[in-house]
């Protein structure tokens, strides 16, 4: 395979995930959560209560940019603060219940927009995207 070759099949396979990622946002666009909103929520989901700086630290942001990110999901009644068990200087941001609920509701729109494109295909198309996954899994996890 030439050079060439490889650069397109690789900005065909970057696009073509691309258009997936975002197809599968839109399904739970209603939820207008900035990707790092949810990106937040779906760690203290995940993980359990976090600081803002343990939070900072997981998404690779300034704290000052995950501060600004808490109080706009503080504000929608989505996250909220408890103390910290063994620092009482600082602060946990846990996931409310409607903060879960929104998350629930956001996963189960995605899925069932992707289980529903999974069953236009056929058997072997099927198990080869499927396939795929766990090899793309594989390399991100590397």
């Amino acid at each position: 395979m030439s050079r060439k070759t490889l650069d397109a099949d690789v900005a065909d396979f970057v696009h073509a995930v691309g258009l997936l990622v975002r197809r599968v946002r839109a399904a739970a666009a209603a939820h207008e959560l900035s990707w790092t909103e949810a990106a937040v929520m779906g760690r203290l989901d995940r993980d359990g209560p976090a600081t803002t700086a343990d939070l900072a630290r997981a998404e690779s942001v300034k704290p000052q940019s995950m501060g600004a990110t808490i109080a706009a999901l503080e504000e929608m009644g989505l996250v909220g603060r408890k103390p910290h068990p063994t620092d009482g200087r600082q602060m946990n941001i846990v996931l409310t219940a409607k903060g879960a609920d929104v998350r629930k509701s956001a996963k189960d729109a995605k899925t069932t927009w992707l289980a529903q494109a999974l069953a236009q295909l056929d058997e072997q198309e099927r198990q080869t995207l499927l396939a795929a996954g766990a090899i793309i899994k594989r390399l991100v996890e590397k």
